[in-house]
């Protein structure tokens, strides 16, 4: 027997439901559907990570952290910053280790963005950029990234300032097309945003894995635009730990004060014995800096199983992720697709209209290479099997 509330409800949010990615998990699980759809690793983590955890808890690092992180995670991140980028943080008052990259995103925009605002983000765009401003009283405004290369058209960014614009977000390489930003689009948004008091969010969680030879260009490259933004990123991405949730966010001291006071009564402190692992871990930059190649034999991998599928692939820079057309054999709604490929072929992926405001469809899926060789192997032959 359900319960029934004897109050009235209103809806902070009342046009969001379930995540797309909670709906294909479900669908997913009742036909056993292979898993190309999610952006976690399903091969394990390097096992002297587990050891250092484990370490951490034996010795007894159960207790809250400090509120802000522990002290040794905090300084390696700085000069793990500092070397790789050229921009210093001060780890006491601009380094902050959160709960989760998407726990740093929602602080950031709660800390930042008022009723009343207005906040740029680009489309397709990870599914909480807009709820979570929408939340604040402020309005989301989404620009369309352009195909065929998904790139940011900087002209049409510029008409879309507006007195009320308090925050532009930018996320690099890119949930779910896979494209990076490039030094011209730093300098183009540097110009945007120069003397104006627009702040950058900048969701960087895949920092690390960049393919073919292209270099990072997060806002710590650029020192104009490190004066103004928040960088938000994530071990769990990083470590193939996305279960642990611990991320961390860079900032300006002045900025950061405003997220840590949301941060002190949201979570407190992020988990400590997987704050104590990492930084010792962290100590050794190869378990970081061959990600890239990791990825990119794993991309290089599906690319050239999917050579016999009907698929149209296009081209990826970066991330976990891919996109396929289906244009060329199918009508279907994206969301029709992967409904079909779920039940019909076993195989889960994510259709990219889930990632537009308003349902955009240009039959596009979105494929998740973060997997081991079998899960690539038998989810490519899956997609070889699919007809009109």
């Amino acid at each position: 027997m359900s319960i029934t509330t004897p109050v009235s409800l209103c809806s902070k949010q009342p046009d969001v439901g379930t995540t797309i990615f909670s709906v294909i998990g479900q669908l997913s699980a009742r036909h056993q559907a292979i898993n190309l759809s999610q952006g976690a690793p399903n091969f394990p983590c390097d096992p002297l990570l587990v050891e250092l955890v484990a370490q951490a808890m034996r010795d007894g690092q159960n207790q809250y952290a400090p509120m802000t992180g522990l002290p040794a995670l905090k300084n390696a991140l700085a000069e793990k910053v500092h070397t790789l980028y050229g921009q210093h943080y001060d780890a006491d008052s601009e380094v902050l280790i959160t709960g989760s990259a998407s726990q740093g995103l929602y602080m950031a925009i709660s800390a930042l963005v008022h009723a009343g605002d207005e906040v740029i983000f680009f489309e397709p765009a990870f599914d909480s950029y807009a709820p979570v401003v929408r939340l604040q009283g402020a309005t989301p405004v989404g620009i369309t990234l352009q195909q065929p290369d998904f790139a940011i058209n900087w002209d049409e960014v510029r008409a879309r300032l507006s007195p009320r614009t308090r925050m532009i977000i930018i996320n690099t390489p890119h949930n779910p097309t896979g494209q990076v930003l490039t030094p011209a689009d730093l300098s183009a948004l540097a110009q945007l945003t120069r003397n104006t008091d627009i702040i950058v969010l900048s969701d960087e969680v895949y920092e690390h894995i960049l393919f073919d030879g292209r270099q990072h260009c997060g806002m710590a490259t650029h020192p104009e635009l490190a004066q103004r933004s928040v960088i938000v990123s994530s071990f769990g991405k990083t470590f193939h730990v996305t279960g642990w949730r611990v991320g961390y966010a860079l900032a300006p001291a002045a900025i950061m004060a405003e997220i840590v006071k949301i941060h002190q009564f949201m979570m407190y402190a992020a988990d400590t014995p997987m704050q104590a692992g990492f930084a010792r871990y962290l100590a050794q930059p190869e378990h970081y800096l061959q990600l890239a190649a990791l990825y990119q034999a794993k991309r290089d991998r599906l690319a050239t199983l999917l050579q016999a599928s009907p698929f149209r692939l296009l081209p990826a820079s970066g991330s976990f992720f891919m996109l396929a057309s289906f244009r060329d054999f199918s009508d279907e709604s994206d969301s029709e697709m992967v409904k079909r490929l779920i039940v019909d072929y076993g195989v889960a992926t994510i259709p990219l209209s889930a990632f537009y405001s308003d349902g955009t469809d240009n039959r596009l899926i979105r494929l998740s290479f973060a997997k081991d060789d079998a899960t690539l192997e038998a989810g490519a032959a899956a997609l070889c099997r699919v007809t009109g």
